[in-house]
This record gives C-alpha cells, structure tokens and sequence, in this order.
C-alpha cells in the first residue's frame, strides 16, 4: 500500500454553454472547439503528474476533456462524479432566471433551497462524499495517484473539505482543463483529514527543445 497518497482534481475544458454562462449541470454538451485547443495546448507545452488511473464524470465535457489530456490512457467513469443537478434552471442563465423568486432565494441560500426538479446542495455533498469513499480514495491508495476529471462544483466542494487552507467552497478558483494536486503522506487522506501539501495542475511547463 504506497504512503505517499496523491489525488489530481481537474475542472473539464470550455463549453459553448459556459461561455453563455449557462447553468449546466447534469446537461451533457460537448466542449467547443476553443475549448479542445486550449487542452491541446495545454496537453503539448504543460506537464501533469503521471498518473495511471483516471477517473472521470460521465458527462461528454470531462470525458473529451480526459480523452485530450491523457491520450492512450484507461479511463473510468463515474456518473457519481457529475455536477450538481439545476433541475428547472438547467440551460438557463442568470439574466433569464433574476426575477424568480425561487431563483432569488437560492442565490441567498445555496446550501438550503433546492433549484425545482433539480438536486438539494446536501444530496450533491452525500454523493460526492460517497464516491470520494467509495472510488476515488481506494484507487489512490492501490496505485498511489489517480487523476479526476470532474466539474467545478465537486472539485471546490473537495477542495473545502481536504485543502490545507481553509476556505468556503465558493472561494476556490478552478478555470476549465486546470485543478489542483493534493498530497497525503501516511495515508491519511480519510474524510477528516486535511492534505499535507496542494499543488495547482498542471505544475510545469514541459521543457522545449
């Protein structure tokens, strides 16, 4: 069983929807064109730390984003590790849903009001929970590393439950291909543990030449 523990979170590349600035959360479009070029860059001139399992959401986005980044790779999905569901509110954007009353309230009260049709903040926190328990956790324990590729919402969410700074999880900054490593050592990476070291992803520039 390694000691040294690590888990790579990546948010999935630009959507056409998110430059929209659309909610989209269990909808599943593909990333846009600008999107892929800048994760064929990003795959070409940066470097990640070498992983031989990635884990990724089911949705298109993070799977064509997984499938750019980590060419030849095996990877796994797990619809477990999709965004949070905006039920009604899905495919819409802040300026068609201001004058709802509902929509109001939740903007006030994300982590208590529930978007209609759609996933209660603490449901999205249970599931994520559950497969950081359940997945995520036992591959990085079998094989040291494992890269996910997931939304924005559950890497914040992880990052405010096992980040060394303390932080809400609207606080984290996560832009689209990029993420943070987060490093156990001892395996102590359990539910009530903090990292003992967060790197963000990717962390070098390939070398040119």
């Amino acid at each position: 069983m390694a000691r040294r523990v690590a888990v790579t979170l990546l948010r999935h590349g630009l959507t056409l929807e998110n430059q929209q600035k659309k909610y989209i959360g269990y909808s599943d479009p593909l990333l846009c064109e600008e999107g892929r070029n800048e994760l064929r860059e990003m795959q070409e001139k940066e470097s990640f730390l070498p992983s031989d399992v990635v884990l990724s959401s089911d949705r298109k986005r993070c799977l064509e984003t997984a499938e750019i980044l980590f060419p030849g790779q095996q990877i796994i999905t797990s619809p477990a590790l999709q965004e949070i569901h905006f039920g009604e509110w899905e495919n819409q954007t802040y300026k068609e849903l201001c004058h709802d009353r509902h929509y109001r309230e939740w903007i006030d009260d994300p982590f208590g009001t529930c978007p209609p049709g759609g996933e209660h903040f603490h449901e999205f926190e249970k599931r994520l929970l559950s497969v950081w328990e359940e997945e995520i956790w036992p591959l990085a324990e079998q094989n040291g590393h494992v890269t996910v590729v997931t939304h924005g919402g559950p890497v914040r969410l992880y990052l405010s439950m096992f980040a060394p700074e303390p932080k809400e999880m609207w606080e984290w900054s996560v832009s689209h291909g990029r993420g943070y490593t987060l490093v156990w050592k001892e395996n102590k990476g359990r539910l009530n543990a903090l990292c003992t070291l967060l790197q963000e992803a990717p962390s070098t520039v390939k070398p040119s030449g």
